[in-house]
């Protein structure tokens, strides 16, 4: 397959202009270079870090960066941590609801706990105008994967009429359960739409991990487009090694993205690779990858 070129380091720093190099020069990441007029961002796609990639950079610096780099949202995140990126400007489009990923819905003696801290997740998020909160299936631990759907089908009962109610919606990740999260349940695309007709409620929809899917399903495009009506939010990383997005693996993100647009998706892209090079460059090397 040809591929575009991929932005540089360099080009993607000189195209963001002298006030966000500045920023990011401030913040003690990235060395100050000569830079040209900022490069129109199309922004077909809104874009969103992923928190936990960067829990290294301090919250404020980080969310500084994002603005000027062109995010619009910081994501994994609680109510306080929210909070702290409120006054910039941004937003988050997906809120932590409940856990953990190893031990959630799919076990009956954890619904009461889910429940609440789903509730409190939903009050927050419509407070606050956000759109999504964030729930896991759980590992299997030996359990069928038809007793943990049925399982979590009735959790997501107990509380998607609150969501409908508040008008947000509950997001279950599909994770792969090959490299990173092994016996995780909702490790493909198949059972997770199975379970979103089980439950009925349009707030309730999958995070399609482009990273995790292309590990145990691969097809990603057709995937995503067969499947697009119970997609509510997506989430990147580099296949292999959940590294930068560029022309160092083996996804092509702007096609993908692409392939998003072209369902009529309206909702956030979360970038949640883990940099092996200069985070803040690269995060802004992913945006330009993926502002198609």
């Amino acid at each position: 397959m040809k591929r575009e070129p991929l932005p540089s380091r360099r080009s993607v720093l000189k195209t963001l202009g002298a006030g966000a190099v500045a920023s990011l020069v401030a913040s003690g990441v990235a060395a100050a270079e000569p830079s040209e007029p900022a490069a129109k961002v199309n922004g077909n796609i809104k874009q969103s870090i992923c928190r936990w990639c960067y829990d290294k950079i301090p919250l404020e610096k980080l969310a500084a960066a994002a603005v000027a780099i062109g995010y619009r949202s910081i994501e994994l995140i609680g109510p306080e941590e929210y909070k702290v990126i409120q006054p910039l400007g941004l937003t988050c489009g997906m809120l932590r609801g409940t856990g953990p990923i190893e031990n959630c819905l799919n076990r009956k003696e954890n619904h009461e706990r889910c429940e609440r801290e789903l509730r409190q997740a939903i009050a927050f998020a419509a407070d606050a105008g956000l759109p999504n909160v964030l729930c896991f299936s759980g590992n299997r631990g030996k359990m069928s994967d038809d007793e943990g759907l049925d399982n979590c089908a009735m959790a997501l009962k107990r509380v998607v009429g609150h969501a409908e109610e508040k008008k947000v919606t509950i997001c279950m990740e599909l994770l792969n359960s090959k490299v990173n999260h092994k016996d995780y349940m909702c490790d493909h695309t198949s059972w997770g739409v199975k379970l979103v007709k089980r439950v009925g409620s349009e707030r309730f929809r999958l995070l399609y991990d482009i990273y995790h899917m292309q590990i145990m399903e691969g097809d990603v495009i057709r995937t995503i487009t067969d499947n697009k009506d119970y997609i509510a939010h997506y989430h990147t990383g580099g296949v292999p090694g959940r590294h930068e997005i560029d022309d160092t693996q083996e996804l092509n993100y702007p096609a993908i993205v692409r392939a998003i647009l072209a369902n009529s998706y309206k909702g956030f892209l979360g970038q949640e690779f883990i940099p092996a090079r200069e985070p803040l460059a690269s995060l802004a090397q992913g945006l330009h990858i993926c502002d198609v």
